[in-house]
């Protein structure tokens, strides 16, 4: 992982983005990255950051590859349309990063990394429960599947702290005695914005590190770890108190602006980043919590339906 003097809190690539240019008050781009946005529908809307250049991976502290977040908009009361153009926006981006890869009958791994008992990391669990798992199928009963569908496997490694086995040492053990061409590695995140909790999916094709958004920082699964291709999905579901702090500061100086009409102070306030402040003035008293909506459960078991659905329609 690339070093950098910014503490991010958050595992999204293009708020990583966004805060580096407020910090900076840079206009336009950031020098080694290039930023494209399309909109899928009213709800749907995705954003594909590309980290060019050494700069622009120091710069937001990401390696260089290709970083792509889809963001959906009221999840909460999602209709099953809603989750299915979700799962199939998802499917698009994963498709074309997975052939970039390896071949279409080509193995491929799915692991859903996290706590099965603790609801916001429970979605890697959740998904890999609905993932067609095919390698079985193909070895001993051929004769039920097409030719050409492509051998899936899948596994739900669990966490340290129940396994007391690092999640990289066994799925280095699995890759190397099953031998796929790729994995796929899901996983909650953190972020620094509320509104993105359970609403967006970020896909990375540089790996993850387990942790990282929350200060529990595992040991990378990539390329360089595992030996082969490593996608990441990740999907928010925590912020740290501090981003809350920061979120409701900004929509209180904003009611405070259409008021006042103007004021000068609070005009400098909002367009800074106010997020490392707040946070040292929580940390002495131990206050910096990790929150999660009280809607978690109905967000995780749509997002599980959109990603499981999109990895589906990816591989087969």
């Amino acid at each position: 992982m690339y070093k950098t003097e910014y503490n991010f809190r958050t595992d999204l690539a293009l708020e990583r983005r966004d805060i580096y240019k407020k910090a900076n008050k840079i206009e336009n781009e950031i020098d080694g990255i290039d930023v494209e946005e399309e909109n899928v529908n009213s709800n749907v809307k995705t954003a594909r950051v590309k980290v060019l250049t050494e700069n622009g991976a120091k710069s937001i502290g990401k390696p260089i590859g290709n970083y792509i977040t889809i963001d959906i908009k009221n999840l909460k009361l999602a209709t099953e349309e809603d989750i299915q153009i979700s799962a199939e926006a998802l499917s698009k981006e994963l498709k074309s990063i997975i052939e970039k890869h390896c071949n279409k009958q080509d193995e491929i791994l799915v692991v859903g990394l996290g706590n099965a008992y603790i609801t916001p990391d429970s979605l890697g669990p959740k998904v890999i429960k609905d993932i067609d798992v095919t390698k079985h199928i193909i070895k001993y009963m051929p004769q039920y599947l097409p030719e050409n569908t492509r051998p899936v496997s899948a596994i739900s490694p669990g966490v340290l702290g129940t396994t007391g086995i690092e999640t990289l040492e066994i799925l280095k053990g699995i890759v190397d005695n099953t031998h796929p061409k790729l994995v796929i590695v899901i996983d909650a995140l953190a972020s620094r914005s509320i509104e993105r909790i359970s609403s967006s999916i970020q896909l990375a094709d540089t790996g993850i590190t387990p942790g990282a958004g929350v200060g529990n920082t595992r040991k990378d699964l990539s390329r360089d770890t595992l030996g082969i291709p490593v996608v990441a999905i990740g999907i928010p579901t925590v912020v740290d108190l501090a981003t809350i702090t920061d979120d409701c500061l900004d929509l209180f100086i904003t009611k405070l602006q259409s008021e006042a009409k103007s004021n000068d102070y609070l005009n400098e306030l909002k367009q800074n980043d106010n997020y490392e402040e707040i946070k040292q003035a929580l940390i002495p008293n131990d206050f910096n919590m990790i929150v999660t909506p009280k809607e978690i459960d109905d967000l995780v078991e749509n997002m599980s339906s959109v990603v499981a659905r999109g990895i589906n329609y990816a591989l087969q």
